[in-house]
């Protein structure tokens, strides 16, 4: 479906580079996979003009039907896309900050559980989307701001980052007489741990740390907090990290417009992803490790394909035993560059559909309308 609103200024988006045609053992028909006709669709735009503040992140819930966005206004909007997708068929939710809201995560064992953090407030609340009101508010420490939040696999532990780079832990239980379960901050045996993002493998066993001003990935086991291992990146700091469905591989984004995939089995550096002309700020793997969709300082989004690796043995191409959403190795093919109306700072792969969620803020324009707040769906059936 089109977007909503037409756009007659819209920023003109480069094509990216194409590489050389791609071996034949990494093309979807040899690999019997069936890729979405990326370039047959249009965005679809929700647009916010009442305020001149941006979204600054969405995700989806862990069954997909349901799509949140924070940014403006100190709610929390929720939308079914099943259902409406209009801008005013949102449930909001409200009272859990008093100032703007920054990010959400939803449970990961959950589809109606949720928690929000503010930079401003310096709060993270957590919601349940049957009740209006939030169920327990947790005020960070009074000198540091919350910025990132990521929950564990099981849901019952919360790595959150501030915008001092310093990373904490949140968990899910009783102290002392409590005779309910509730968050706490854990004392983390007295380390203190450096770091842009924090996010946790599938397992949570171990958490991948990324810092703005660091060219090293950093792995930590959990809940012992020790560095396994660090791994060089970037030339100019590390923003963005993510898994493949399978943990099978690590891609991560830096300030060079560069995207590296790791083999987390060696830390080998497999492919080195240059289609970008920006900083990136987020990455996001589709649910069936096809596809990772990239959000950079430009106003686009680019959707590339998985890898493809060889026997170490024989030198005989093979298809991985898992599935990873990234360029074929050999070639780095990007797919397809969706239009967006601004910068987005976040980016999210529907957990069962080819489709993406990212948001922002439109660019002021000399004579032009001020800046307005987005969020947009790219995929089959928007």
């Amino acid at each position: 479906m089109s977007s909503q609103f037409s756009n007659p200024n819209e920023e003109e988006i480069p094509p990216p580079e194409r590489p050389p045609s791609p071996p034949a053992h990494t093309t979807f028909q040899v690999r019997g996979v069936h890729s979405p006709a990326f370039s047959a669709f249009r965005p679809r735009d929700m647009r916010f003009p009442t305020t001149h503040q941006a979204m600054n992140h969405v995700a989806w819930n862990c069954d997909g039907k349901k799509l949140a966005a924070v940014g403006i206004d100190k709610v929390v909007r929720i939308w079914s896309p099943e259902k409406s997708l209009e801008a005013r068929s949102c449930t909001t939710y409200s009272g859990g900050h008093s100032d703007d809201v920054d990010y959400i995560a939803w449970n990961p064992t959950h589809p109606e559980l949720f928690c929000t953090s503010s930079q401003k407030d310096r709060r993270i609340v957590f919601w349940d989307g049957r009740q209006s009101r939030p169920l327990q508010q947790v005020p960070a420490n009074l000198k540091l701001a919350p910025s990132q939040l990521n929950y564990s696999p099981d849901g019952r532990t919360i790595i959150y980052t501030t915008t001092t780079r310093q990373m904490y832990v949140l968990t899910y239980g009783k102290e002392g007489e409590e005779t309910k379960e509730q968050w706490h901050h854990s004392d983390m045996g007295g380390k203190t741990i450096s770091a842009s993002t924090a996010t946790f493998n599938h397992v949570g066993d171990g958490i991948v740390l990324t810092h703005q001003s660091e060219h090293t990935i950093r792995i930590l086991d959990y809940p012992g907090l020790n560095v396994i291992q660090s791994t060089p990146a970037h030339v100019g700091g590390c923003v963005a990290a993510a898994l493949d469905p399978r943990g099978r591989y690590l891609a991560s984004g830096g300030h060079d417009s560069i995207v590296n995939l790791f083999d987390v089995s060696e830390w080998i550096c497999v492919r080195t992803i240059t289609a970008c002309d920006y900083s990136i700020n987020a990455l996001s793997f589709s649910h069936d490790g096809e596809f990772i969709a990239i959000a950079n300082a430009g106003s686009y989004i680019d959707i590339v394909s998985r890898p493809i690796t060889r026997s170490r043995a024989s030198g005989i191409p093979r298809l991985t035993s898992r599935p990873f959403a990234q360029c074929a190795v050999e070639t780095g093919v990007p797919l397809h560059r969706v239009p967006a109306n601004g910068p987005s700072p976040t980016v999210s792969w529907h957990p069962s559909k080819h489709v993406i969620a990212y948001c922002g803020q439109t660019k002021a324009r000399e004579g032009g309308p001020p800046p307005t707040a987005w969020v947009s769906l790219f995929g089959p059936g928007m």
